[in-house]
């Protein structure tokens, strides 16, 4: 599709600017992901999904204060009023938010939701944590803090949490949050891979050979 090909294009050095964990690879995974899910549900809109990867963390709270750049981006592409209203829906609903996320209401939005959250977990998910956690100056772990399991999403964003309690208050708990089949059972080996690293990371952090 020329629409995709030249978007990726536009995105590509915006993400580029972000850390490791949110960078253009990122991205490249996601459509990798989206586009696995998209072959069992052949009645959705692929064109849709793939401009909605694409733009949906341009305007990461993360990394800019720029709320308008995905709109801007969606203005110059040759879509309806109607389309671009899903995607902006779509990437609404794609956060997590410490547990605050939005309905995924079009199964548009559920194949974009699982895809992006495969990459949060499992290997990648892992080294992306970690990338995310040295980026920020963030402890590996702290056994001294304890994982919220309620919070607001101010509260979720605001508090420097160490990188292994992230894993306890938001990525073992996407795998039970999949909305798509092909999501599903995607997720249960990263999720079965995340549970054998803290194992082992716990092993090595007491001593025990």
């Amino acid at each position: 599709m020329v629409i995709i090909k030249q978007l990726q294009e536009k995105v590509e050095n915006i993400y580029n600017q972000y850390d490791a964990s949110h960078d253009f690879a990122h991205i490249e995974r996601v459509i990798q992901n989206a586009e696995a899910i998209l072959e069992s549900e052949p009645t959705a809109d692929r064109e849709t999904v793939l401009v909605a990867v694409l733009l949906h963390d341009v305007s990461d709270k993360k990394y800019t204060d720029n709320k308008n750049l995905e709109n801007q981006l969606l203005d110059e592409l040759p879509l309806s009023l109607e389309q671009q209203q899903q995607i902006r829906e779509i990437i609404e609903s794609v956060s997590f938010n410490g547990g605050n996320e939005k309905l995924a209401k079009t199964l548009e939005a559920k194949i974009v939701r699982d895809a992006d959250r495969l990459d949060a977990i499992g290997a990648i998910g892992i080294a992306r944590t970690f990338a995310y956690g040295g980026a920020k100056g963030r402890k590996l772990y702290d056994d001294a803090e304890e994982a919220r399991m309620e919070m607001t999403e101010e509260e979720y964003r605001s508090k420097n949490t160490a990188s292994v309690t992230h894993f306890y208050e938001k990525l073992l708990l996407l795998k039970d949050l999949m909305t798509t089949e092909k999501g599903k059972q995607m997720a249960e080996e990263r999720h079965a891979f995340m549970l054998s690293f803290l194992q082992q990371l716990k092993k090595e952090r007491e001593g025990i050979s």
